[in-house]
Parts: structure tokens; sequence; C-alpha cells
């Protein structure tokens, strides 16, 4: 019998809206975080609202069944929640070359088909990876953000992100073969073969690299634009 992935099976097509993850030991750690960032603002509670959405909504559970939905479950970490709780490493100078190159190499790491069923077999894999994901993107968008980056470097940067993203998404597009085993028998009930599956999954995040990207960087794209204004009427 294969392992179960963490948020259980893949639910049947008509149970999805009902496969909420209501994991005790995840309902304790976001109230424990909800404690913690009490102090820390709309912006900080708005990102352990999105981490509810992505591990205990229904999302989760759809994710063991189909590829796609787990590139848009990972999408949701790094372009949603990471950005929103960047704000909580504001007293932490984050350099950003490091922590550019560490979120890419997390990025491509857990999208191996290796690691991938790694973390679909192992709950401690699957966590050390979701936590890898968090973490090494909050820490960019936090490097991205903070005055000390030079708009140049910064812009540069967000460039590099859209660029390893839609690279991703087009390697997973033009794959000629599935290549993660754990969903080789898990898309058909929803309609999808498993290539097709993949394909959706890179076309997500190949269409999504720039908007996405934006989106998130937007503190960051805010401060450089002040920035360039300032030396603009100094000049």
């Amino acid at each position: 019998m294969p392992p179960v992935p963490y948020c259980g099976p893949a639910p049947p097509p008509d149970g999805v809206l009902a496969a909420w993850n209501l994991d005790p030991l995840l309902l304790a750690a976001l109230a424990l975080a909800g404690w913690a960032l009490r102090g820390e603002g709309r912006v900080a509670r708005a990102g352990l609202a999105v981490l509810a959405l992505a591990y205990v909504s229904p999302l989760c559970a759809l994710s063991a069944g189909l590829f796609s939905a787990r590139a848009v479950h990972h999408l949701v970490i790094v372009f949603g929640a990471a950005p929103l709780l960047a704000g909580v490493l504001r007293r932490v100078r984050v350099p950003l070359v490091p922590a550019l190159i560490v979120h890419v190499a997390v990025f491509w790491l857990w999208h191996l088909p290796a690691a991938y069923e790694a973390a679909l077999s192992s709950d401690l894999a699957y966590w050390t990876g979701q936590i890898a994901l968090l973490g090494s993107a909050a820490a960019l968008w936090r490097a991205l953000a903070q005055a000390e980056t030079p708009p140049p470097s910064a812009f540069f940067a967000i460039a590099g992100m859209v660029m390893q993203m839609g690279m991703l998404g087009a390697v997973l597009t033009f794959a000629p073969r599935a290549l993660y085993a754990p969903h080789f028998l898990t898309t058909a009930p929803y309609g999808l073969g498993v290539l097709a599956d993949q394909q959706l999954a890179g076309l997500v995040m190949w269409l999504g690299s720039l908007p996405l990207t934006l989106a998130a960087a937007f503190p960051a794209l805010a401060r450089i634009a002040r920035q360039t204004r300032s030396a603009a009427l100094a000049a």
C-alpha cells in the first residue's frame, strides 16, 4: 500500500469541498503563531490566514490528487503567505543575493521528482519542504523590501525570480513524459491525464511568473520608485 500523503489521500471529485484538514497539531501551530504575531499587525495576520487557506482548506487534500493543485499550493505559500509574513523579519538585515540563491535552490529542489516523491511519502519530509519554501521566500521578499538593498540589485532579483519560475513552468509544460510518480494513478478521477495535469501545472507557473512576482514584490517596487523619485529631485 502506498504511503498516505499529508492532508490524507486524494478526495473523490464530489468530495473535494468537504476535504478540510483538521489536524489538531496544525491547528494548534496556527493558533500559537497567531498568538506570537498578535502585535505584528493586519498584514501578518493576513499571512497566517493565507497559510490556513493552504493547509486547512480542501486545496491541501486536492494537491494529493493533482500536481496542478500542488503547484497552486506552492504558489500560495511563496507568493501569498511569504510576502505578507516577510515584515516579521523587519529587525533582521537579510542579504539579497544569498536569499535569492537559497530560495531558487529550495524551489527547484522540492520540484525534483525524487524530492517531491519523498515529500508525499513522509510527513517529516513534507514539512521540511514546506517550511523551507515559506522561510526562504519570506527572507527573499524581506531582502527586496529593506531600504539597504540598492534598487538595481532589487530589480535584477525580481527579474531573476520571474525568469526562474517561468523556466520551471516551461520545463514542466514541455516535458515529453510525466515526471511525478505519486500522481500516476491519482489524476484520472478528475478527468485529467497525468501528463495533462503536469502541463497544466507548468502553465500555471509559467503564466503566473510575472504577475505573481510583481504582486509579491510590490513593497520593493514601491521603495524603488520612492528612491528613484528622490534621487531625481535631488539631482
